[in-house]
């Protein structure tokens, strides 16, 4: 049985991928070594909730409409998911790498070997590793559904203390100083495939999917204090990203790279982040103009999300081209324009789309819907 459709989950993903946009477009303005340490925090701090919290409605989306008591079909799961994320990955992918080639007429990535190191990483851009370990995700499903049938509040915050202390390990310890080179492979790009990094924001979400009820009940009842939580989360973040600058006389790309969401504050803001959207998107009384916006965003996240390295590296060029920097005024307009571009040739797209399916079907996963 097919449930209601909850608007904040749709809402959520187009607000991660804004965030994602943010982080992105806070990377060129470090080109500016005078770059003002504030409006960093705003693009690389205040967004990192955008990552981890896609695996949060992803699992939310698997899990909702989910019956648990009825046998897991797996053959017929991977094929739905291989048709929405693995073409897709694939067809991104190989954009980017012809694109690359056309670019600067380097035709090495076109070995066999590199291209499949490229796909099992997803290093043909900076942002298809998410759609990788998503992949990964949705291949080990029977294990997630096995552990959320029997997850209990209180193993989830056993899990919670297992997520801080893995990805602080990973994060801060872990190095690739191994003496075999396949070794140190597969640890420099830890972060692209490895699922444990992001267990327990998926395993919350699926958990919450189940238990929607429950938890629509207790989010209503603890609205205004859980999205406290999301001001002392992010406080605690941005004083840890202020105290390693001030204090400790990192540099703001240093300290962006150390207080991250795989750190224990940005765990915990991922969490505040969390609560806060969907109670907001769901409690909240929102005009229907910004419904109306968010739905846009949210609809046409996905091709955004994949497209936007195209916006920032032609606008960035142009910007050099001109013989501007990437002052603070000029880096908040390249992010609109960013975003804007991206939503809008989303929608371009989409539309081209509808009328010619194999497009839809290639980039986005969208297949035309079959009539009775």
């Amino acid at each position: 049985m097919i449930k209601n459709r909850i608007n904040a989950i749709e809402y959520i993903r187009g607000i991660s991928m804004l965030g994602v946009i943010g982080i992105h477009t806070g990377s060129q303005y470090l080109s500016n070594q005078l770059s003002n340490i504030h409006l960093v925090a705003l693009f690389e701090i205040v967004t990192r909730f955008s990552v981890p919290i896609f695996f949060f409605v992803s699992a939310f989306g698997l899990f909702y409409n989910l019956n648990l008591n009825e046998k897991f079909n797996y053959v017929q799961f991977m094929k739905k998911r291989f048709k929405t994320v693995l073409i897709p990955y694939l067809s991104w992918s190989f954009i980017y790498l012809m694109h690359y080639t056309l670019t600067y007429g380097d035709y090495s990535p076109w070995s066999i070997t590199t291209i499949l190191f490229y796909l099992f990483f997803g290093l043909s851009s900076y942002q298809l590793y998410f759609l990788v370990i998503l992949l990964w995700f949705y291949a080990l499903m029977p294990i997630w559904i096995w552990m959320i049938k029997r997850m209990t509040v209180v193993k989830l915050a056993l899990l919670l203390v297992f997520q801080i202390v893995f990805d602080y390990y990973s994060s801060f310890i872990l190095s690739p100083n191994s003496s075999s080179k396949l070794i140190n492979t597969f640890i420099e790009y830890r972060l692209n495939y490895i699922v444990l990094h992001y267990i327990f924001i998926f395993i919350w979400g699926g958990y919450c999917a189940v238990h929607y009820e429950a938890f629509h009940a207790k989010l209503q009842k603890y609205y205004k204090l859980l999205s406290s939580s999301f001001i002392v989360s992010l406080a605690s973040l941005l004083g840890y990203y202020y105290y390693l600058i001030y204090y400790e006389q990192y540099t703001a790309e240093s300290a962006i790279n150390t207080a991250h969401q795989l750190s224990p504050a940005g765990i915990f803001y991922t969490i505040g982040a969390t609560l806060f959207f969907f109670g907001i998107f769901t409690f909240a009384k929102i005009p229907n103009p910004l419904h109306s916006f968010l739905s846009i965003l949210g609809k046409h996240s996905y091709f955004a999300y994949l497209f936007h390295p195209f916006a920032i590296s032609y606008l960035y060029l142009t910007i050099g081209y001109t013989g501007h920097l990437m002052t603070a005024p000029i880096t908040i307009v390249f992010y609109l324009a960013v975003a804007a571009i991206s939503i809008l040739v989303a929608m371009l797209m989409r539309s081209i789309g509808n009328k010619f399916p194999l497009l839809n079907i290639l980039l986005i996963g969208i297949y035309p819907k079959t009539k009775k």
